[in-house]
C-alpha cells in the first residue's frame, strides 16, 4: 500500500515530506524516495529499505528547495531495489513524478515512446506514465497541467499521482482514480498525502480529489480543479476531524498494541449519542432516510476485504438470528470479478475501516449500477467509501495506523 506525501510552500520542503513518508510507514513498503526543487535543479533520493536511509544520503541542496515530492513504494512492476523506487525521472531530467495504482496498458504505451526515442531504466509502469507526459508536453507544447490531464486519458487503470516540472518551482499537479489522495491547504502553502496522517499537523483544512479528478496547486493562481474530461469544479473545502495526538504512539511500543488497549474506549465512542437506554433503541441518523428501504428489502449483502469481511460473518449471523433476513456475505475482490445477481431490492452493506478499500469501492459502483441501495460503515470521515454510499455510519474508532485492524 504505498504513500504519497508532497509540499509547495515558503517552508522547506525536504523535511516536511520525510516526517510525512514517516507517518505513512504504516501502509507497508520496501523502497522510498524523495525529489526536491532547488533554484531550478531537481534532485532525486531514493533508495531500497526504510525511510531513514533517505537521511542518510540527503545533500545540502536537497535540504534547500521549497517544493518537492515523496512515496514509500510497495513493488508491483519490477522488484525493490533503488532503480525501481520513486520518484521517477522523465527522459529529458525535466519532470519527475509519484505514484500510486497500476497502469495497466503500460506495456503498448512504452512500446510506443521507444519508437519515438524514449529509453527506460527501470521495470515500473510509473516510469513510462512520467515519460509520457513529457512526450505530450514537449509535443503539444502545452501547460504542465494539460500534459497530465491528457495523458491520464491515454491510461487504463488506476493511480494517485503528483508530478512536477523543474521550471515550475511553484506548482504541483495530482490527479486520482482507484487510489485516495488528499489537499491540505494552509497559509500560502499546499500539502499532498496519501491520507491525512501527513497533513494534520500543519492544517486542518483539506479537500479530498474525487475519481477521475485533477488538480493544479499553483502558489500565484490558487488551485484549479477538473476531471480529466476537462470539466471544470469547485474544490470542496473540509475540516478534519483527526488529532495530531490521536496518530502517535501515546507512550506505547508500537501502534498495535496501543489500539488493542483502546478498543473498549473505542466500542463507547462507537455508541455514544446512539444509544437511548431509557428507550431501549438505538438512533442512527445515517439510516433515518432509508428506513423504509431497509425494511422492504429481500436481501442484504455485505462486501468487505480481510478483518472486515470476517467482522461481516459475525453480522451474518446476528441479523439472520434478530431481524430474520436473509444475508450474504462477499469477498470484494471476488464479488465484483464474478457478475453477481444484485437487484433494487437488496441492500449493500460495505464494511472498511479506511473508506478507501480498492476492491469494496469497486463492488459497491457494481451495486449502485445495478440499482441496489448502498450502505457503508467505515471509520474515516471524508473517505471516498463515505462519499459514494447512498448512507452510512462511521464507528468513530479512532485512526487504525497498524496494518492489522483491531477495531472493524
Amino acid at each position: 500500500m504505498c504513500g504519497i506525501v508532497a509540499y509547495v510552500g515558503p517552508k522547506k520542503a525536504y523535511p516536511i515530506v520525510l516526517k510525512g513518508l514517516k507517518r505513512l510507514e504504516y501502509r507497508g513498503y520496501d523502497s522510498a524516495g524523495i525529489a526536491v526543487i532547488n533554484e531550478s535543479k531537481l534532485e532525486i533520493n531514493k533508495c531500497k529499505g526504510k525511510v531513514v536511509k533517505l537521511e542518510d544520503i540527503a545533500t545540502d541542496t536537497l535540504k534547500q528547495g521549497n517544493i518537492g515530492i515523496g512515496h514509500t513504494r510497495w513493488a508491483t512492476h519490477g522488484q525493490p531495489n533503488d532503480v525501481n523506487a520513486h520518484p521517477h525521472l522523465s527522459n529529458s531530467g525535466d519532470i519527475t513524478i509519484v505514484h500510486n495504482g497500476i497502469i495497466e496498458n503500460y506495456a503498448s504505451i512504452k512500446e510506443q515512446l521507444q519508437i519515438e526515442g524514449y529509453t527506460f531504466e527501470s521495470d515500473t509502469d510509473t516510469e513510462v506514465l512520467v515519460n509520457l507526459i513529457d512526450y505530450i508536453y514537449k509535443k503539444d507544447n502545452s501547460t504542465l497541467f494539460e500534459a497530465v490531464r491528457q495523458a491520464l486519458n491515454e491510461v487504463v487503470g488506476a493511480y494517485a499521482i503528483v508530478v512536477m516540472h523543474k521550471d515550475k518551482p511553484t506548482k504541483l499537479v495530482a490527479a486520482r482514480k482507484g487510489s485516495p489522495l488528499v489537499i491540505g491547504v494552509g497559509e500560502g502553502e499546499y500539502f499532498l498525502g496519501s491520507d491525512a496522517s501527513p497533513i494534520i499537523e500543519y492544517t486542518q483544512d483539506v479537500v479530498y480529489l474525487e475519481e477521475e479528478e485533477i488538480v493544479e496547486l499553483d502558489l500565484d493562481k490558487g488551485m484549479t480543479l477538473k476531471t480529466i474530461k476537462n470539466e471544470n469544479k469547485t474544490p470542496f473545502l473540509q475540516k478534519l476531524e483527526l488529532k495530531l495526538e490521536a496518530i502517535e504512539k501515546g507512550g506505547y511500543e508500537h501502534f498495535m498494541l496501543k489500539e488493542i488497549y483502546e478498543q473498549p474506549q473505542s466500542i463507547i465512542d462507537c455508541m455514544r449519542g446512539r444509544m437511548i437506554q431509557s428507550k431501549g433503541v438505538l438512533n442512527m441518523g445515517g439510516l433515518q432516510e432509508y428506513e423504509q428501504t431497509f425494511m422492504n428489502a429481500d436481501r442484504l449483502i455485505i462486501v468487505a476485504c480481510g478483518t472486515s469481511w470476517h467482522a461481516g460473518l459475525i453480522a451474518e449471523y446476528i441479523f439472520e438470528d434478530l431481524a430474520r433476513i436473509p444475508v450474504e456475505v462477499e469477498y470484494a475482490s471476488e464479488f465484483r470479478y464474478r457478475n453477481p445477481i444484485i437487484t433494487n431490492k437488496d441492500i449493500v452493506l460495505a464494511i472498511s475501516q479506511s473508506g478507501e478499500t480498492a476492491d469494496t469501492m469497486a463492488a459497491l459502483e457494481l451495486a449502485k449500477e445495478s440499482g441496489a441501495t448502498v450502505f457503508g460503515i467505515c471509520n474515516v470521515v471524508g473517505s471516498s467509501i463515505a462519499r459514494i454510499t447512498h448512507a452510512g455510519a462511521y464507528t468513530h474508532a479512532g485512526p487504525e495506523i497498524g496494518v492489522a485492524s483491531t477495531k472493524a
